[in-house]
C-alpha cells in the first residue's frame, strides 16, 4: 500500500522528489523518521566497532 502510493504521488509529481520535503509537515516527518532510523542502528553500529577493534 505504502509503494502503490509513493508510485502515485511521484507520478502526479512527474518524478520530482521535492515534493515530499516541500511541505514542512512533510518535511518534518521524514526528519524524524531518519532521526528515528539512527537512534536504533547507532547502538548496533557502535557495538560492531567495539568488536572490530577488539584484541586478541
Amino acid at each position: 500500500m505504502m509503494e502503490e502510493n509513493l508510485r502515485r504521488a511521484l507520478l502526479l509529481s512527474r518524478g520530482d522528489w521535492t515534493v515530499f520535503v516541500t511541505r514542512p509537515l512533510s518535511a518534518g516527518l521524514l526528519a524524524a523518521a531518519a532521526l528515528l532510523l539512527v537512534i536504533v542502528l547507532l547502538p548496533a553500529v557502535k557495538h560492531k566497532r567495539e568488536e572490530a577493534f577488539v584484541e586478541d
